[in-house]
Parts: structure tokens; C-alpha cells; sequence
């Protein structure tokens, strides 16, 4: 036989889940929590105070009275009519009880404390009515206005019927006013319970209400508004310090991703571009030399054209390799001490004759100093910044001059070229960037050579700046850390 569903299955909510639903707001599990235990027990002693401490109560006064009416009973057992009545009286007034005793034949004496009691009312009294055989009886009423207690017992030898009576004693009186304070203090703690689980429950939920609404923006991607959590709780607090940093952390994250996403389609279309054209040439020309009615002549210029547009492509990948290396490895990046003077010489020595074509003088004399840095990289950065110069320059000097400022030296490409008209100083530095196109195009250039400049001074840690005029100059300069000749020598 097939198991009936059960209240999740079925969709139906059993009692179970009416008290703890299984999905609740945390205000809500608070206050269920606080009120279930607290509850439970302000309920059970609310009762224990109300029905057990009562009747515990009643019990000790109940017996104490019989106690009281056994010992009286005890001591007029047996004596004279007149021996008995001294000694109720007696009993009565130093016990401050009031005392009836019925004999055999119906005849009844009393004594409110040390005062006899004229014709005492006896008959219709719920304690005393068929009162025989030993019993024994108790009662509660109310007379003249106050609270009276009756204990009355039959002792079958002697047909006597003892009956002790006292108004209800203060003690009693209070601490029946103290069950009910209890009770009412135990009802208002319920009630504070109630309000206070209210209370603690929304100071907690309401930060978790705001953090939940900032992570489902987040979630939406609105990044841009900072948690603010409006409570002391050191937890809260933290929670979105950390939650901020967090939101922070990603949002930098993700703006640099657009960011390199947007360089890097940059970066493929300019790539795509500069790439094609070379390589558009080169098919070009090796279709023009395919053709039959070429002359040796012709053959060697469109074979000269061609091998051209090959190294500019080789030249350009080469340069793309080599920026990707700076970026990714920048552990390639090996300072040593070494002379700079001796490295200017050596790039002066290599550059000397492509300025001396263009009828330009190359300056190069410096003092001799040393400096901490990749030699190699180095090298790389002076030879593009040096050929910069020259391949912009139609007459005057190119100058690569050094000096020492403060613990690092400080040094210039200068030269008395055309200059960089202001608008095009903060994009130089950029990928496949040219001032001049069809000029730069025409001298083999890729574009990339002031990329790769800024490349290796990154990793070494040190900016480049340009400043230029247009018309007459430009200077570019950078420093490198100074270290000591005995230092440079003893390295070298």
C-alpha cells in the first residue's frame, strides 16, 4: 500500500511547520526562539506558583490548625466541666485563637481569646454539621468583614468536638499577595520577553536587511554604493568593512577588465591593421614580380620593396613580442651596477652613422657614473630614444646627456627636431601611435618603440616624461638609482 504524502509533499502546512515554518525571516525565528523558551518557562513556574505553592499553603495552615485543635482536645479530655472551660480559656487567650468545644449531649462553650463567647453559633456551621467518628473538618469563610479559618475534630472516646478558629495570619495574607505578584511579574516578563525578542530581533535583522540589499544589487551590478550598517554591533560593523573591501576589491577588478578589454580591442584592431599592411604589400609585389614582361630592373625594386615590408613585419612582431614579455614577465627585469657612460658610448657607437646621414651631430660626453639597473633593457631604451630622436630631427644636435639628482640619475634625450605638438604629449607613449603617420611608415617604424620604452621603465620602477616644443625641441628623461663608484667597480 502506498504511503499517504506527507505535509511537504502534499503542499500542506501540518502543525509542525504552523510553529517552525521552514522558510521564516530571521526576525521572526528570534522571536519564535525567545518566546519558546522563555515561555515554556514563565509558564511552569507561573504555575507551579499559581496551583502547587497555593495549595502548599492551604495544606501547612490546614494542619496546623488540626494540630492546634488535637492539642486542645487532648488536654479537656477527661477533665470537670469547669477545669475544661479554664483550660480553653487559657489556650484561647495565649494562642489568640478562638476555641468552641461541644460535648456529648450538645452543649457547647466557647472563647475568643481570653473572652467567653455567649451562646456560640453552632448549628448550620459547614464544619461542624455531622461532625462524628473521628472526623475532622476545615473551612474557609469570611465574617464581619474578615477572612476567618476553621479546623474542627470528633474524638469518638469521648464524644468531644473541638473546633479552633483564628483569622487568617498576615503571613498567609502575604504570601498569597506574593503568588500573585509573581504570577503578574512572570505574565509582564512574557510580555517584556515579547517586546524585547522584538527589539534584539530588529536591530539584528535590520543590518542583514540592508547588507541583503546591497549584495542583490551587487548581484545586479551596482557596485557603486557602500554598505552602510546603522548599528553597534562590532559584527555588523566588520562584516561590511569587509563586505566594502570586497565590493571594492571586485569593482576595481572589473573596471580594469573593461579596461584591458577595451586595450585589448584596441590593441587586435591596431594589430590587424598595421599587420595587413605589410603583408598586403609583399603579396603585391610578388605579384608584380610574377608577371613575365617585368625588367631586371623593375624585378630588383619590387624585390627590394618586398624583402622592405618583410623586415618592418619582423620588426613589428618582434616589438609585440617584445611588450608582451614586459607585461607578463617582469621578473626578466636583472639590476646590476654597471657604468652608464660606458653603455651611452656603446649606443653612440651604434647610432653615430644613421645621424652622421642625416647631417646630424650626436653628443654623447658624460661623467663617468654608475647606476643600478637592467643593462641590456636599458641599452634597449636608450637606442629607441636616441633613434627616435634622430629619425624626427632634419638638422642640429641629438644629445644624450646624464646628471646626478639627489640619490638617482637623471637622464635626457635632447634634440633640435621638429617637436611634438602639445595635443599629441599624452599619446606618444601609446601602442601604434604616430605624430606623423606617412613619415614614421616611411622610415620602418612599427609604432611601438615608445611603448617599449615605457614598458621597461615601469618594471624598473621609474616613470618616463616628455616635454617638447613644437618647432624646435624634445626632450624625454628618466632616472635610475645611483650606487656608489667603489660599488661600480667592485660589481664590474
Amino acid at each position: 500500500m502506498a504511503e499517504p504524502p506527507s505535509d511537504e509533499a502534499s503542499g500542506k502546512a501540518g502543525p509542525s511547520r504552523l510553529v517552525f515554518p521552514t522558510r521564516a525571516s530571521t526576525q521572526t525565528w528570534m522571536i519564535l526562539t525567545f518566546v519558546l523558551f522563555v515561555g515554556i518557562a514563565v509558564i511552569a513556574v507561573g504555575l507551579y506558583v499559581a496551583f502547587v505553592v497555593g495549595s502548599e499553603i492551604d495544606s501547612t495552615v490546614r494542619q496546623t490548625l488540626y494540630q492546634q485543635a488535637s492539642r486542645v482536645a487532648d488536654r479537656v479530655e477527661g477533665v470537670e466541666d469547669e477545669d475544661r472551660r479554664a483550660i480553653v480559656r487559657d489556650v484561647a487567650g495565649l494562642a489568640d485563637f478562638q476555641i468552641t468545644v461541644i460535648t456529648p449531649d450538645g452543649q457547647a462553650f466557647a472563647y475568643d481569646g481570653f473572652r467567653p463567647v455567649q451562646s456560640p453559633q453552632i448549628a448550620g456551621v459547614p464544619e461542624l454539621a455531622g461532625l462524628s467518628d473521628g472526623q475532622a473538618r476545615y473551612e474557609k469563610r469570611t465574617e464581619g468583614g474578615q477572612p476567618m479559618l476553621y479546623a474542627a475534630i470528633h474524638r469518638p472516646a469521648s464524644g468531644l468536638v473541638v473546633r479552633v478558629g483564628q483569622i487568617r495570619p498576615p503571613l498567609v495574607t502575604l504570601l498569597g499577595r506574593l503568588r500573585v505578584a509573581l504570577i503578574v511579574a512572570m505574565i509582564m516578563a512574557l510580555c517584556l520577553t515579547l517586546l524585547g525578542s522584538w527589539i534584539a530581533a530588529k536591530r539584528v535583522t535590520e543590518p542583514l536587511e540592508e547588507i541583503r540589499r546591497s549584495a542583490r544589487e551587487i548581484s545586479e551590478g551596482n557596485m557603486d554604493e557602500d554598505i552602510v550598517v546603522d548599528s553597534r554591533a562590532s559584527e555588523f560593523q566588520d562584516l561590511a568593512d569587509s563586505l566594502n573591501r570586497m565590493t571594492a576589491t571586485y569593482r576595481s577588478q572589473i573596471h580594469e577588465l573593461q579596461r584591458l578589454a577595451a586595450v585589448q580591442n584596441e590593441f587586435i584592431g591596431n594589430v590587424s591593421h598595421e599587420v595587413r599592411n605589410p603583408i598586403f604589400s609583399v603579396g603585391g609585389y610578388l605579384e608584380a614580380l610574377a608577371s613575365g614582361s617585368l625588367t631586371d630592373q623593375q624585378r630588383k625594386f619590387y624585390a627590394e620593396k618586398g624583402l622592405t615590408n618583410l623586415v618592418r613585419l619582423n620588426n613589428l612582431f618582434n616589438d609585440l613580442i617584445e611588450i608582451a614579455r614586459l607585461e607578463y614577465r617582469e621578473d626578466l627585469i636583472k639590476a646590476i651596477p654597471f657604468d652608464l657612460q660606458e653603455l651611452v658610448d656603446e649606443v653612440a657607437e651604434q647610432l653615430i652613422s644613421k645621424a652622421g646621414e642625416k647631417g646630424l651631430e650626436l653628443i654623447f660626453s658624460n661623467p663617468k657614473l654608475y647606476v643600478r639597473a637592467d643593462r641590456a633593457r636599458i641599452r634597449q631604451v636608450l637606442v629607441n630614444l636616441i633613434d627616435n630622436a634622430i629619425a624626427y630631427s632634419d638638422e642640429g644636435t641629438v644629445r644624450c646627456r646624464f646628471r646626478r639628482h639627489l640619490e638617482k640619475v637623471r637622464v635626457e634625450v635632447v634634440d633640435t627636431g621638429r617637436g611634438i605638438p602639445e595635443d599629441h604629449l599624452e599619446n606618444i607613449f601609446e601602442r601604434f601611435y604616430r605624430v606623423d603617420p606617412d613619415r614614421s611608415r616611411k622610415s620602418g617604424g612599427t609604432g611601438l618603440g615608445l611603448s617599449i620604452v615605457k614598458q621597461i621603465l615601469h618594471a624598473h620602477g621609474e616613470p618616463v616624461h616628455v616635454e617638447s616644443t613644437a618647432g624646435r625641441s624634445t626632450r624625454f628623461w628618466f632616472e635610475l638609482p645611483l650606487v656608489s663608484n667603489e660599488e661600480g667597480v667592485a660589481a664590474a
